[in-house]
């Protein structure tokens, strides 16, 4: 294991952050339980004060086939996993197309579009060394417990990459922001979508600073330049609280703020 500055403002998808330090975990490393690890940060917001953080090193943007499985490590980004399915004909992956970052953190929240979700091709994931079954691990939409941190996945290989599909999927990009975000602020709730909720109670296009509910996306908290954190909670901490007194909704964070 060793250190390595990262600077949140360049590396994290929505742009906010500070240079910090993260311990990166080499193969065979022991991994800590006093620091919090993170991805691609795609999905992150990060604080002036994170927790103690650590990351998954190359070690572990690995692809191989065994047998009839793929394993796949868990720092693989997921445009290297969408190229490789597409390269050898194998089905399944089609909808990564559409998510940034890594497996990893497609695993820590099963994460995926419409009704295409990563539990659904998964075979097993190695935890703690050990690999488990899905059907051992309690997941849900945009949810799993896994018990420690997931290293490697194992997809049992179907043939057939559907190149329809991909196209499908990439065209639900056009309603998507074109800013700095972290994706989704907000899961939706049963029956309904968060978008929709923000831009019912006239949040759409609210801005803070240099954040901003999207005008295109009420549900994507954009980044206009030189976005902050605080701008960026309040923003969120105001659609949760007028969403709940409004509507009697509770909203859940997709984006995980550190």
């Amino acid at each position: 294991m060793f250190f390595k500055t990262i600077d949140f403002s360049k590396y994290s998808s929505i742009k906010i952050g500070q240079p910090t330090e993260v311990l990166m975990l080499e193969l065979n490393d022991m991994i800590p339980s006093d620091r919090y690890l993170i991805g691609g940060a795609n999905n992150l917001l990060i604080s002036p004060t994170p927790p103690l953080l650590m990351m998954l090193s190359k070690d572990f943007a690995t692809i191989e086939q065994e047998d009839d499985m793929l394993i796949i490590g868990a720092a693989m980004p997921t445009g290297r996993i969408l190229s490789y399915a597409k390269k050898h004909d194998i089905t399944g992956f089609e909808f990564c197309s559409k998510l940034p970052g890594t497996l990893g953190g497609m695993l820590a929240m099963n994460a995926g579009v419409k009704a295409y979700e990563v539990f659904n091709i998964l075979h097993s994931i190695k935890i703690k060394g050990e690999w488990r079954k899905i059907q051992d691990i309690e997941h849900g939409y945009r949810f799993a417990k896994l018990g420690g941190i997931a290293t490697h996945a194992k997809f049992k290989i179907k043939k057939g990459f559907d190149q329809a599909l991909l196209g499908n999927l990439l065209n639900l990009r056009t309603n998507q922001p074109r800013e700095p975000s972290a994706g989704s602020a907000f899961k939706n709730p049963k029956n309904d979508y968060a978008g929709r909720l923000i831009e019912s109670i006239g949040l759409k296009g609210k801005r803070r600073g240099d954040m901003q509910w999207s005008e295109i996306h009420a549900n994507f908290l954009v980044n206009l330049g030189n976005g902050s954190f605080e701008d960026a909670k309040y923003l969120i901490d105001l659609a949760k609280e007028t969403i709940l007194k409004e509507c009697g909704v509770v909203l859940q964070e997709e984006i995980k703020l550190l």
